[in-house]
């Protein structure tokens, strides 16, 4: 059953940075380049929130991408109840396809719940699930996973086949070290992951992702 005992208190929460410093952050939610085209709600600062939890095993993810000679790319981690019922009321309306070609030109936008993409109660507002790619130190370049960041269809899909060897090898790789961190892949976004320990597997938290909000109600 869902519980909002402790929605609004970031207590138990850091900064991702704190844990994982040299990981580049491009939050997109707090961008208009995203699936809905405008800043979403809740996202108040530029910056990855999480369960110090999580923040451990994504620091030991990192320090052994790192010796293959890969950083991590964080897109998204704590994600406020608000930003999903903004995703979810997206997707129930038929207007506004202004990012279709880039992010859902396969599927109709109403699909993407049904299909698994958006979800009504998101992972991500637990604190413990992040979505990343890989960096490669030697170009300063994303690596090739064979689809974009919350690009909705097939291709997205972990075990989708119809992608060059070299994609789905790099795919594998970010998976097979998330993995020995502690997190579970999700069989649809490849680069989704949560905790699998999750500190809070049964809380939703409201809170806005503010580093200024983090530092002011942590107790």
């Amino acid at each position: 059953m869902q519980s909002y005992d402790y929605a609004m208190d970031p207590s138990g929460f850091a900064l991702l940075s704190d844990y994982v410093p040299h990981a580049i952050q491009e939050i997109r939610y707090f961008s208009t380049y995203n699936f809905i085209g405008e800043r979403v709600d809740g996202y108040e600062e530029p910056c990855a929130i999480i369960t110090p939890e999580a923040g451990r095993a994504l620091k030991n993810a990192s320090n052994e991408l790192n010796v293959m000679g890969y950083r991590l790319k964080v897109f998204d981690a704590y994600r406020p109840v608000p930003a999903v019922k903004q995703f979810v009321l997206w997707a129930l309306e038929d207007t506004d396809i202004r990012m279709k070609p880039y992010f859902y030109p396969e599927i109709d936008k109403q699909e993407t719940i049904s299909l698994g993409y958006i979800a009504k109660e998101s992972s991500h507002s637990r604190g413990s699930t992040v979505d990343v790619t890989l960096l490669d130190m030697k170009t300063g370049k994303e690596v090739d996973m064979g689809s974009p960041f919350d690009y909705f269809g097939e291709l997205s899909h972990p075990d989708n086949h119809s992608i060059t060897d070299e994609q789905y090898e790099n795919r594998m790789t970010l998976q097979k070290v998330m993995v020995r961190s502690g997190f579970v892949p999700y069989e649809w976004e490849w680069w989704h992951f949560t905790l699998k320990d999750e500190p809070y597997p049964n809380t939703y938290f409201s809170f806005p992702v503010s580093s200024s909000y983090l530092k002011r109600n942590r107790v």
